[in-house]
């Protein structure tokens, strides 16, 4: 049985688990969709109720019955490769591979549907409520008046993204940035707005979930840090998880039906561990490079299915 591996060529993290699998000796293949058609090629029949699907890449063939499991890590754009790509063409060349691949009865780390609902912030905030977790007051507007009560209410505030950085680095880029409750918020008519109330932290927390296996690491905080992501100072260290987060974080992973996922934590000056968002495509090499936990070997062990 084989393993799918979809993401692009230069993805060091996928690497990393390759390597654990090529060690056990599992067979595995590796793709990404935007060299679909081209690089890779694809053939899925349906007849009489039976169904036979093939992939082929690198002049390797690929029986879709022989899948034991798929990991979608950082896949390309379908099509995105082609000699003339288009909108329908990805859209079509999507329909193609993630259809048959759906038709499969392999498992998925994570499945595309339950990824794409995990990936919105407002889910996630309510998800993250319904397994109780600590979760900073947070509001989503396009109302002034709105705006400026939460700030009068809360007075410390942030105004934060609620999509993450852009994967084109474009100067529209927003940090998470502190506001005062004085400030003007005409402006959040003109999109969406996500406000929150600040939280002093002493810490960063970054949790990563393996099928049910957990993994912490933790980084002290610079005096006054508000974005976490754009300090670089300090390393990050293994830290004990407590009971109360395990079973949030079991209970949030089953709501959202995520075999693998990264959450973000603040830990307060009291050592609360405080919500802030989860990643169910978050990296997890940064924290493996610094704290030598085995998480890459981990996914292998998921992906394998000799995971515990």
């Amino acid at each position: 049985m084989t393993v799918l591996i979809l993401t692009c060529k230069q993805d060091v993290t996928a690497d990393m688990v390759v390597a654990e699998l090529h060690e056990r000796g599992v067979p595995l293949v590796r793709l990404d969709p935007a060299d679909l058609p081209g690089e890779v090629a694809l053939s899925g029949e349906y007849v009489r109720g039976d169904f036979h699907g093939h992939l082929t890449v690198g002049g390797r063939l690929l029986s879709m019955s022989a899948l034991r499991s798929v990991w979608i890590r950082r896949p390309g754009e379908p099509a995105a490769h082609a000699p003339d790509p288009s909108a329908w063409l990805t859209a079509e060349a999507g329909q193609a591979l993630y259809g048959t691949l759906y038709s499969t009865g392999a498992r998925w780390m994570n499945h595309p549907c339950a990824a794409a609902q995990a990936r919105f912030k407002p889910w996630q905030l309510h998800a993250a409520h319904r397994s109780g977790f600590a979760v900073p007051p947070t509001l989503i507007t396009t109302f002034p008046r709105i705006a400026r009560q939460f700030a009068a209410q809360y007075r410390d505030i942030v105004v934060k993204s609620a999509t993450g950085p852009p994967r084109d680095d474009q100067p529209t880029t927003l940090p998470t940035t502190r506001l005062a409750p004085d400030t003007d918020f005409t402006a959040v008519t003109a999109g969406p707005t996500l406000l929150q109330q600040y939280i002093p932290k002493q810490a960063d927390i970054r949790l990563t979930s393996v099928g049910g296996r957990l993994f912490a690491a933790r980084k002290a905080a610079t005096r006054g840090q508000v974005d976490g992501r754009y300090d670089t100072a300090g390393a990050w260290e293994p830290t004990e998880i407590p009971d109360r987060i395990t079973r949030a974080v079991h209970e949030y992973t089953g709501l959202a039906g995520l075999a693998y996922a990264a959450f973000d934590f603040a830990e307060d000056t009291e050592g609360t561990w405080w919500f802030l968002e989860c990643n169910q495509g978050g990296q997890f090499g940064f924290v493996e490079l610094h704290t030598g936990q085995p998480i890459a070997r981990s996914v292998a062990s998921w992906l394998a299915g000799t995971a515990p």
